[in-house]
């Protein structure tokens, strides 16, 4: 088994973080998704991560992957069927789609051609309010750190990496306080890169 990942991507550290906490030893292998054309043959949207098994067949999408690790280290990662596996799945989500606009942003405002600055505000907008939401999941209460906190970790790791002016702290003191716990965590500290 082999995590094909490239560092910077905060979906590649979300499965990193859940094989730490899960105690699976996963090899990985840096790819650029750019060029690296090998990373194709394992998944067909040539993204990160994609996970290939021992018997050669891949797995993509950080959640297969997450939800695929948890299988093999017996859970613990995601809550029994019920109103608490719905939130952690929420949290998950939002978590992700913070990403989303984040990357999205990011690769925007990289571009060396036409940059299209509607896109950047828009993506600016959802990770906003993405972080909003989560401030108001912090203040209810982030116990534990299942899959939801895992993911909600990861996003604010990557903004710190990618967008530290944004200074999105402000005005959220329980996301604040929470992301300071989280990151202290042995799997985050373990996972966490500098800026590039």
């Amino acid at each position: 088994m082999k995590l094909l990942y490239s560092p910077m991507s905060p979906f590649a550290r979300k499965v990193r973080v859940c094989a730490h906490e899960l105690g699976i030893a996963l090899p990985v292998a840096f790819v650029d998704p750019w060029t690296d054309e090998a990373l194709r043959g394992a998944n067909p949207l040539a993204k990160v991560p994609a996970l290939v098994l021992a018997d050669g067949a891949p797995l993509y999408d950080s959640r297969v992957i997450c939800q695929y690790l948890d299988h093999l280290g017996g859970g613990g990662l995601y809550p029994a069927p019920g109103a608490a596996l719905w939130r952690a799945l929420r949290l998950e989500a939002l978590a992700d789609g913070i990403c989303d606009a984040a990357v999205r942003r990011r690769m925007e405002t990289i571009r060396q051609d036409v940059r299209h600055d509607d896109v950047i505000v828009r993506q600016a907008l959802a990770m906003t309010a993405g972080l909003d939401a989560l401030e108001a999941e912090a203040a209810a209460g982030l116990t534990g750190f299942g899959i939801g906190e895992i993911a909600a970790a990861c996003a604010v790791g990557y903004l710190d990496l990618r967008f530290p002016d944004d200074r999105w702290r402000d005005g959220r003191p329980a996301l604040a306080a929470w992301s300071e716990t989280a990151a202290a965590r042995p799997s985050m500290a373990a996972t966490v890169v500098s800026p590039a």
